[in-house]
């Protein structure tokens, strides 16, 4: 560490103390060249990761963007709040884990309705017609025919 007063490179710390809630490092320290004392501050840089939207603006990855998102999908469903934070936090670990400084928006949305898809047929439907806009009916067939359902139900008597 660089003394703020001569400008000398070596220094030996006095003190250690955890400050902010044990969210930083307060440190005391003399100057080996002059002699004087200072105190620096130690704490971990956050990775900030930038959204890439369709239309290519940027912004700051939001957790609880992702979190309304699914509360308003599965708005009237049996889905309990604690599994929508829970997948938020997975979804957030996964994209800081990654290493990455920009994701695009769309990579996230496919994470969140995966995870939908698990959770919530109904929830997962609703969230993906918004997030893939659909346009027309057919694209909800085409929903209802990945989650397993042929799209058309044939009654008993037709079946016999």
């Amino acid at each position: 560490m660089k003394c703020p007063f001569c400008g000398h490179l070596d220094d030996k710390v006095l003190d250690s103390r955890n400050t902010r809630g044990g969210e930083a490092i307060r440190r005391r320290r003399e100057c080996v060249g002059c002699g004087r004392r200072y105190t620096t501050f130690e704490q971990i840089e956050e990775l900030r990761v930038m959204v890439v939207k369709r239309d290519m603006r940027r912004e700051l990855f939001d957790r609880n963007k992702i979190l309304k998102g699914m509360i308003v999908a599965c708005e009237k469903r049996p889905v309990g709040m604690d599994i929508l934070e829970s997948i938020a936090d997975d979804i957030e670990r996964e994209v800081y884990d990654s290493g990455v400084s920009e994701v695009d928006s769309e990579k996230i949305g496919e994470m969140v309705v995966e995870a939908l898809r698990k959770v919530d047929q109904v929830a997962y439907v609703r969230f993906a017609s918004v997030y893939r806009k659909f346009e027309d009916a057919g694209q909800f067939r085409e929903i209802v025919d990945v989650l397993g359902g042929s799209g058309r139900r044939t009654s008993k008597k037709a079946s016999r």
